[in-house]
């Protein structure tokens, strides 16, 4: 946004839920590099850790053929020591990263949208459905398929399915707030992954369905190697393809992040309520403002 003398404005999130105004010079945010303003690395960073939590263990896995390198499940990547560690480990951090993105974008539309009653109700439900989500994705990272299958189950329709409602309600929000607080293409984009990620949880869900309904062995909860012969190997490759193409549209949502990232900081507010840590009357002294992650916009 910019004031009548053409000079950038940018926002900070505070506490109060309120936007003071930083405004700055045009050329100021040209002189940082893009994952330096406001607080874009955040999603930059959760992609890139989570991608390479991916293929670190799927390279691992593959060098000690403990999968097929063909489109094995994701998690399965993760069922064998030692790539079981640097998976669980990864994604418990990729977690934590997917909070502070989340919470960052409450905190952003709700302060864009003081007022807005249908905004703020959608709003608290995409944190609630994404915050299930990154539940979801430390169940899956922490309990393998192979020892504890109901809770891996339980922690994979957490992460993909909130994940895919939170996308939806994102999306919605992106419409609602279309064309006065960001540009239309910002919304069919986000569109357009929703409709690839669900595309990709029918498959995944419909042919998961067919595949462990029992006609094929009770031993393929614990199967890591398939052949072409083998029964329920064509419903095992669409799964397998559809979860990782839904991971891609995760990736590729929350990529759009990055722009909106970049005009929003936060920062904390610390409250004494006394001169000393003893037992005494509360007395009035001056709070502390300090950034909590980036001063930079």
């Amino acid at each position: 946004m910019k004031d009548g003398l053409g000079r950038n404005i940018s926002f900070l999130a505070e506490r109060n839920h309120k936007f003071v105004p930083f405004i700055t010079a045009p050329g100021d945010l040209f002189e940082m590099w893009w994952f330096q303003q406001g607080l874009s690395f955040l999603p930059s960073a959760l992609v890139i850790w989570t991608a390479a939590a991916f293929i670190f263990s799927y390279i691992t896995a593959i060098t000690l053929h403990h999968v097929d390198p063909v489109l094995p499940y994701i998690s399965d990547t993760g069922t064998v020591a030692p790539e079981k560690c640097l998976f669980g480990a990864m994604l418990n951090i990729a977690a934590v990263l997917c909070v502070a993105t989340i919470y960052v974008r409450y905190k952003q539309v709700h302060a864009l949208n003081p007022e807005e009653n249908r905004i703020i109700r959608l709003n608290k439900a995409g944190l609630v459905l994404g915050l299930l989500s990154c539940l979801g994705l430390s169940l899956v990272a922490n309990f393998q398929k192979t020892t504890f299958f109901a809770v891996h189950v339980c922690g994979a329709v957490l992460t993909f399915g909130m994940g895919s409602l939170y996308m939806f309600v994102q999306t919605i929000l992106s419409y609602q707030m279309q064309p006065k607080i960001h540009g239309k293409q910002v919304f069919w984009i986000r569109l357009l992954l929703v409709i690839w990620c669900g595309v990709s949880a029918f498959s995944m869900l419909t042919c998961s369905s067919l595949l462990y309904n029992g006609s094929f062995g009770a031993d393929i909860v614990q199967k890591l190697h398939w052949n072409p012969e083998d029964k329920g190997y064509v419903l095992h490759m669409i799964t397998t393809a559809a979860e990782w193409s839904m991971s891609l549209s995760f990736f590729g949502f929350f990529l759009t992040y990055i722009r909106d990232f970049q005009k929003i900081s936060l920062r904390v507010e610390a409250t004494l309520h006394g001169l000393t840590l003893y037992d005494t009357a509360p007395c009035p002294v001056n709070n502390e403002r300090t950034w909590l992650l980036s001063r930079d916009v």
